[in-house]
C-alpha cells in the first residue's frame, strides 16, 4: 500500500494484503470506493475518469465495491465478508488492472465496448483477471473465494451461474497452479 492507494478504513488490511501480491501496482493511483449497488456483480474495477485519456503509465484506477450483496433474500455487508473471501475478491479486481495497464487508451476503448456487448469478451476478461491473480501468487485467496461462493448453500443460484460461466473453476485454477509449478521447475 502506498499514498497512491485510498482505501475504506473497513476494508484496509484485505485490500493492503491483496496489493502486496502487485508490488507493480504500488505506484498506481487505486481508489477503493464502496457503492450503493454494481448490478450483476459485487466489485468492479475501470480506469478513473479523470485518467482515461492520459498514457497507460499516468493512469489511475477506482475499485468499486458493492456496499450489500444478496444471499438468498438476506442482504449482507460486503465488508462483513471473511476476510480471506475478501482478499481474493479484492486480488480479482487488481488482475484486471495488471491487464488494463497493458492496454492503450484505444485498446481500452475497443474492451469497454465489447465487454457490453460480447459474453465471449466478458468470459475472457474474467477469467484473464482470475489469471492474472493465480500468477501473482494469490491462488489461495482465489480459491477460498470460489469456494466460498460455490458452496455456499444460500447464494443465489443465478450468482452461481455467472461465476460458473464467467470465470476459472476451482479445477481450473488448480491447474493453472500446477502449470506454473512445472514452468518454475524447467
Amino acid at each position: 500500500m502506498s499514498e497512491k492507494h485510498v482505501i475504506p478504513n473497513s476494508i484496509a488490511h484485505e485490500a493492503s494484503v491483496a496489493l502486496s501480491y502487485f508490488p507493480e501496482l504500488e505506484n498506481v493511483p487505486i481508489e477503493f470506493k464502496f457503492k450503493k449497488d454494481i448490478k450483476k456483480s459485487t466489485m468492479q474495477a475501470q480506469p478513473s475518469i479523470g485518467s482515461f485519456f492520459k498514457s497507460r503509465e499516468n493512469r489511475g484506477y477506482k475499485i468499486f465495491i458493492s456496499k450489500k450483496f444478496k444471499i438468498s433474500d438476506e442482504e449482507f455487508l460486503t465488508e462483513d465478508v471473511p476476510s480471506d473471501i475478501l482478499i481474493g475478491w479484492l486480488g480479482h479486481e487488481l488482475g484486471h488492472i495488471i491487464d488494463y495497464q497493458n492496454k492503450s487508451n484505444f485498446e481500452m476503448i475497443r474492451f469497454g465496448v465489447k465487454y457490453v456487448f460480447s459474453d465471449d469478451h466478458i468470459i475472457a476478461a474474467e477469467r484473464a483477471a482470475d489469471t492474472y491473480a493465480v500468477m501473482h501468487g494469490m491462488q489461495e485467496y482465489i480459491l477460498k473465494t470460489k469456494n466460498f461462493i460455490i458452496n455456499h448453500a444460500n447464494i443465489e443460484p443465478e450468482y452461481k451461474e455467472r461465476i460458473a460461466k464467467y470465470y476459472l473453476s476451482p479445477e481450473e485454477i488448480m491447474e493453472l497452479i500446477d502449470e506454473q509449478e512445472s514452468a518454475d521447475v524447467n
